[in-house]
């Protein structure tokens, strides 16, 4: 992956955010997670079809995984814990 350039500096209080700098890797984030519940999806429909009648265990694993990346898109979206 190539390096960006940071979008931030620092003052005596520590690093300066530009609003809005998380948003490309949020996005991405979120991008990952709608993968992740389509992988899940299609987990449940091929069980549903070869006739089984408990959850995949892949399915429960990829929905934690979703869960751990929706949680961390979320966190990027909160405001600056300096202000």
């Amino acid at each position: 992956m190539p390096a960006t350039r940071s979008t931030s500096w620092m003052t005596p209080w520590g690093p300066y955010l530009v609003p809005g700098e998380f948003d490309e890797i949020r996005g991405r984030l979120e991008g990952i997670a709608e993968e992740l519940a389509d992988l899940a999806i299609a987990r449940l429909r091929e069980s549903i079809d070869a006739g089984g009648h408990e959850l995949p265990v892949d399915e429960r694993r990829l929905t934690r995984a979703r869960r751990a990346v929706e949680k961390a898109a979320a966190i990027l979206r909160e405001p600056d814990d300096r202000e």
